[in-house]
């Protein structure tokens, strides 16, 4: 498949250059249409009970969505302020579509105590078409923004989803504004020539219009988050740098023996066919590791697995179809790499392979500690779907937390723990759920149901808001109650995690070991692999656990200690930084496996393999740190969480393992690391794929 992909892109550089031209021009075009219809409703899991009682209970109740305005900033009891806020709130009403916009100074709670803010919600009319809603929403800001005060904030509801979609869509242009131009100056010290180190850039565009377009396309069907924008995108951006530069390395190698046009042609072919299977490997086990995602019944955690998958897949192939014909035109002109000597290449990689290996126990009693050490935050990891806090300083909805925090009472405008009773409810039910919170709401919906509003203190989601959801469910006995709310999907999205959470790692696990066995041949590498890769993963993850949950260190990457991490976080580090592992553990064992077979030599192909991929591994995840750094600068948490869990786990996984755990646990395992027993070892004989170049002779042995 490979080689035929190769020779159409050779054989027609300028069609397969156009047909990608035109998806550049279709996902930055069509796909951007995504901006505009993002969700920040993330913890919703079908088939759970806050998610059937939310169902019903917008069917019952005549109401719909609501946003919630803000004034501050001077006495609220200023006749002209006031004269201002009630012809304000008059002309709110007439709106079409709006169902009620209570008076802030007559009814209890919406002024502060101190006289200095007011709060005006509006609540919108059921059953309004998206249009119209939208319409509604969009007067209501326009005429409240028009009262004259200093601090004036609107927010909530659908009108939150359009503000973040517009932050989103700024924070990826910064980023990239940020990032490409410090990759472009990183590769050209790598390659040391403009054109080599554009191309990877080439390849990087149409990872992000791969993330635009596939996005779109999900949008149509499902709900997409806003924080997928950024994680797709710097997904996308630095898995196409990752397999450009892999290939160009590889390119810059064969053009050693190239002069004509003719050998240029096949110095591509054997690029595709030696790095390309690199690649392809690579992008399968990323899409693997994302399938474990598909698992769970959250639509979130669904749709960016899928949306993950596509832009690996698409930026899979740019590198094994676009790059070749961009070589095959412009690769005449790209320098060989410089031919030195075995003692010259990788030095500093040949050294560190040999002394792992030389001193292997060594190593295994200190970095094992030392990353357990690290990991063990993840053991008092806790999750929560956050408030405002996790926003940006400079985002309306932080704005408006903001400023109702520092005139209001501590937990006001806490979302309550909703509690839906049925026709057929017994009164003492009702009776011990009203028990439950003194000042508990309540109010009768058509067709005899009943709504209990029970307002927790603290936070949204902390402790006391979870606890008051497991106690409702307790005293309802078998009566048709239901109980819902932020708090009620927090305590079911968690329950989600831990019945599906094993089955995910098994499918993952599965699904790698199968792949990476095709890919070698053996049944240990593929264990000690997914041993290391675990090692380095906690590593990271007990990090963003240490500084974000427990708020060390939080401030100097523009967070904060929140208590608990975004509960979107944990699944999307753990799923991303195990397939970009195992990018990194391709690359070294296609070497290692090349010399292997070449030589016949086990522990020198351990040495050998560090010394051909060290610095391809070194500066591939200095170009993802530099990605992910870059969209780190929006400020969003759960981006930050992402993103600093991802950055570490690449840096740690390229470093300390991939160059010191690997060889040490290679040479332990010696000979036997590339053992399978009789059956799998002639099941790899025939539909195993391998890694080498075709002009190398090839040395089998038996182990």
């Amino acid at each position: 498949m490979l080689s035929t992909l190769a020779r159409a892109a050779t054989r027609r550089p300028l069609t397969v250059i156009g047909l990608w031209a035109a998806f550049l021009l279709l996902g930055f075009g069509l796909g951007t249409g995504v901006f505009a219809d993002l969700s920040d409703d993330v913890p919703d899991v079908p088939g759970t009970e806050s998610d059937m009682a939310d169902d019903y209970l917008s069917g019952v109740d005549p109401t719909g969505e609501s946003v919630t305005a803000v004034v501050a900033g001077e006495p609220v009891s200023d006749a002209a302020l006031r004269a201002q806020v009630e012809r304000t709130v008059a002309e709110v009403r007439r709106i079409a579509g709006v169902a009620d916009v209570p008076d802030p100074y007559t009814t209890p709670g919406l002024t502060a105590r101190d006289g200095q803010a007011l709060v005006v919600p509006v609540t919108f009319e059921g059953g309004l078409s998206d249009e119209a809603e939208e319409e509604a929403t969009d007067s209501a800001v326009e005429t409240i923004k028009r009262i004259d005060a200093p601090d004036v904030h609107v927010s909530g509801g659908e009108l939150l989803g359009r503000q973040l979609g517009e932050r989103a869509q700024e924070d990826v242009k910064n980023a990239e504004l940020i990032s490409l131009p410090v990759v472009l100056a990183l590769l050209l010290v790598v390659f040391g020539g403009l054109r080599a180190a554009a191309l990877p850039l080439v390849i990087a565009v149409s990872g992000i219009a791969g993330a635009f377009l596939g996005l779109f396309a999900f949008s149509q069907v499902t709900d997409i988050s806003v924080y997928a924008i950024q994680v797709t995108t710097m997904l996308g951006l630095g898995l196409a740098i990752d397999y450009a530069l892999l290939m160009l390395v590889r390119f810059r190698e064969e053009r050693r023996r190239t002069e004509s046009t003719e050998d240029l042609v096949e110095a591509v072919h054997r690029t595709v066919d030696a790095a390309g299977r690199t690649v392809l490997f690579s992008g399968l086990t990323v899409a693997v590791s994302l399938t474990g995602l598909l698992v769970f019944p959250s639509v979130f955690l669904r749709s960016m697995g899928l949306a993950v998958a596509a832009v690996v897949v698409v930026d899979m192939l740019a590198a094994v179809t676009l790059l070749p014909a961009l070589l095959t035109k412009f690769g005449g002109r790209i320098r060989p790499s410089k031919a030195r000597s075995l003692d010259e290449e990788g030095r500093v990689f040949a050294r560190l392979a040999r002394l792992a290996r030389r001193r292997r126990i060594a190593v295994l009693v200190t970095v094992v500690p030392a990353l357990l050490l690290l990991a063990l935050p993840v053991t008092g990891m806790r999750i929560s779907i956050g408030d405002a806090r996790q926003l940006p300083s400079g985002t309306e909805a932080r704005q408006l937390y903001d400023t109702v925090d520092a005139h209001f009472p501590k937990g006001t405008g806490v979302s309550p723990v909703i509690v839906v009773l049925k026709p057929g409810t017994d009164t003492a039910t009702l009776d011990r759920i009203r028990a439950l919170v003194p000042d508990s709401e309540s109010r009768e919906l058509p067709g005899g149901n009943t709504v209990v509003e029970l307002q927790p203190p603290g936070t949204v989601d902390g402790k006391a808001a979870t606890g008051l959801v497991e106690r409702v469910r307790d005293v309802r006995g078998d009566e048709p109650v239901e109980v819902t709310g932020v708090a009620a999907r927090l305590v079911d999205f968690r329950a989600m995690l831990a019945d599906r959470a094993p089955w995910a790692a098994l499918t993952v696990l599965a699904g790698i070991f199968v792949l990476l066995f095709a890919f070698t041949g053996s049944v240990l590498i593929p264990l000690r692999t997914i041993a290391t890769t675990l090692l380095s993963l906690g590593a990271a993850l007990g990090v963003v656990v240490w500084v974000f949950q427990d708020g060390h260190g939080a401030g100097l990457l523009g967070g904060e200690g929140l208590g608990a991490l975004s509960l979107t976080a944990p699944p999307l580090i753990v799923s991303i930084a195990f397939g970009l592992a195992m990018d990194y553990e391709l690359f070294i064992l296609a070497r290692m496996r090349e010399s292997r077979l070449r030589t016949g030599d086990d522990h020198e192909a351990v040495v050998t393999g560090l010394r051909r991929s060290g610095r391809v591994v070194t500066c591939a995840a200095l170009l993802l740190a530099v990605v992910f750094g870059a969209f780190m600068t929006g400020g969003f948490s759960p981006i930050l969480q992402i993103g600093l869990g991802l950055t570490l786990a690449v840096l740690i996984d390229a470093t300390v393992v991939r160059m010191l755990l690997v060889p040490a646990t290679m040479a332990l395992l010696g000979r036997h690391a590339w053992w399978a027993p009789g059956p799998l070892r002639r099941v790899h004989d025939r539909f195993g794929l391998r890694e080498g170049a075709a002009a190398e002779p090839s040395v089998t042995t038996k182990v």
